[in-house]
């Protein structure tokens, strides 16, 4: 194989930012092909809707916090809010562009063909990709001697057969061409399916339309933005501590603490919301709106759909409903069009690809998918290091395991997530954030070596071991260290406080008998993790008797 001096970028959003400034600081040559006019990808909201490319909706807000969605040596200006809203994302990858003079890199209005092995590729490991210009309508073939697909997963609208659909007399519409205007105002709406998109679009319709009902096979569990003391959601769970205690305990008290914690706010039951599955076996769901829009009656939960009618739709259990207009928010399958079968063969909507990315029957390792993953916390930062490791693949300061290894695991991975979750097409790529995190930063060589903090550095090990893990401990040593890193780790609290703490607020505000009532009336979630340590210390002492 010849060695990778140039590299193509498919795609220039959240996965394309970040691979095509990993190669440019690794010194390769690098062409980012993205066909949109802007930095984006799907955070990009567009009035007009464009045929094969997917944007948020006008009212979308990250359901993530900034914190753990940055990108790990660029944190998110203090002043932003903490849930940005699509306009912020964008203004953020902007920023990060702008940052690292991305732009000249770049090659706007430009879409990706077709992407082939080049004739010489048993020798060299290259590949051709053909391409075409919008503006001046110009065809393109270059060769490339690697090329990182991050054009995301979201190919082609999921429409499933519905009986009666033809018949129906009203529009029809997927999400993805959903834009908010007044011809839903005063209508009877359906949404069918429970995803976030379908949350979302539930409570946005449901302030114009005279009734929307939202049907859905299995329901949810509903997460929101912020959980103890306001905090957000990702900041309170998403910790090496909390993950390692976890992995002590059995997983179905887990889930039970999780299900107990999540009804707290809303009674899943009550709301007909609840489904088979518990929290961790289901795609997390975060929306803050939603409980308030189903009790005062503005959105009404509803069984799977039997069939529709010309004027209306029958549910599973019996009941019918006259209806408007029919919103599809059953969401995409996978595909990449301009790949060759031959390359990229998807059965089932499922990819079966190394740590997500590699394809392990090809010859030479030069072509890796970025950001093909649903994980339980933000895509952005597993999607930069999946950038790193695969340049680190492409420069050979990183080697793959054997093709059997490869495949071995693939199936293992494969195996577990078929026994975790639903067998549907939404669960294909579902993946826990920290475990995959820690997996890709140990092969680069990235991963915070705790036990060094200790000695080193108390402070920030114990930053990196109980608070959240956050995108920049992976810049705090090895390959691609970042001397920022440390302080981003020790300040992050002030860049959550900054946007909240726009009012002065009064002096003597919460007396000690305020403090005790909390105490007692709202038990701290600490407790619940005291207990926790301590069944797991009984444990370890009976082991060690025995």
């Amino acid at each position: 194989m010849a060695a990778v001096r140039r590299v193509a970028v498919i795609g220039a959003g959240a996965s394309g930012l970040p691979s095509t400034k990993t190669c440019v600081e690794e010194g390769l040559d690098t062409v980012c092909l993205e066909r949109a006019d802007e930095v984006g990808g799907l955070w990009r909201f567009t009035k007009k809707v464009v045929e094969g490319r997917s944007c948020v909706m006008k009212s979308t807000v990250m359901n993530t916090s900034k914190e753990m969605s940055c990108f790990s040596d660029f944190p998110p200006p203090k002043d932003f809010p903490n849930f940005m809203q699509h306009e912020v994302a964008q203004k953020y990858f902007r920023a990060y562009a702008d940052h690292f003079d991305l732009d000249r890199h770049i090659r706007y209005n430009t879409e990706v063909t077709k992407v082939r092995q080049a004739d010489d590729y048993v020798r060299t490991g290259r590949w051709v990709v053909e391409s075409i210009d919008h503006k001046s309508g110009k065809k393109s073939t270059d060769t490339f001697d690697a090329v990182l697909v991050c054009s995301g997963h979201h190919a082609e609208k999921n429409l499933p057969e519905v009986p009666g659909i033809s018949e129906f007399e009203g529009p029809v519409i997927h999400s993805h061409d959903y834009r908010p205007d007044t011809e839903h105002d005063d209508k009877k709406i359906l949404v069918v399916g429970l995803g976030n998109s379908a949350g979302d679009l539930a409570v946005e319709l449901s302030r114009k339309g005279k009734q929307v009902f939202l049907s859905t096979r299995k329901g949810t569990w509903i997460f929101h933005c912020c959980m103890f003391r306001g905090m957000p959601w990702d900041l309170c769970l998403m910790t090496r501590f909390e993950f390692w205690k976890n992995s002590c305990l059995p997983f179905s008290w887990i889930e039970a603490k999780m299900a107990a914690t999540l009804n707290q706010t809303i009674d899943h039951d009550l709301y007909g919301l609840t489904p088979a599955c518990m929290p961790f076996s289901h795609s997390p769901f975060v929306n803050d709106e939603l409980g308030g829009r189903i009790i005062c009656g503005a959105v009404k939960v509803k069984d799977d759909l039997q069939r529709l009618t010309t004027s209306g739709v029958e549910f599973k259990d019996g009941s019918f409903e006259d209806i408007d207009v029919v919103l599809m928010a059953t969401g995409y399958t996978i595909g990449f069009p301009f790949m060759e079968k031959e390359v990229v063969d998807i059965e089932k909507n499922q990819l079966k690809f190394y740590k997500q990315m590699f394809q392990p029957d090809l010859q030479h390792q030069t072509l890796a998918f970025i950001g093909c993953v649903q994980p339980s916390g933000c895509i952005w930062p597993i999607c930069e290091l999946q950038a790193r490791l695969a340049v680190s693949v492409f420069k050979g300061a990183v080697k793959l395991p054997p093709r059997d290894d490869m495949w071995k695991e693939i199936e293992a991975n494969e195996s577990m997530r078929s026994s975790r979750y639903p067998n549907t097409i939404r669960h294909t790529l579902e993946i826990d954030w920290l475990p995959t995190m820690d997996e890709l930063a140990e092969m680069i060589g990235c991963k915070p070596n705790i036990g060094r903090l200790v000695l080193t550095d108390p402070k920030l090990a114990l930053r990196v071991l109980f608070g959240p893990c956050l995108p920049y401990q992976y810049r705090l040593e090895g390959p691609g260290r970042w001397s920022g890193a440390r302080d981003a780790v020790l300040s992050f609290m002030d860049r959550v406080r900054f946007p909240l703490q726009s009012r002065a607020l009064p002096p003597n505000r919460r007396s000690g008998l305020v403090k005790t009532a909390e105490w007692v009336l709202f038990p701290s979630f600490s407790w619940v993790v005291f207990l926790e340590l301590l069944v797991l210390a009984l444990l370890l002492l009976v082991l060690c008797r025995g």
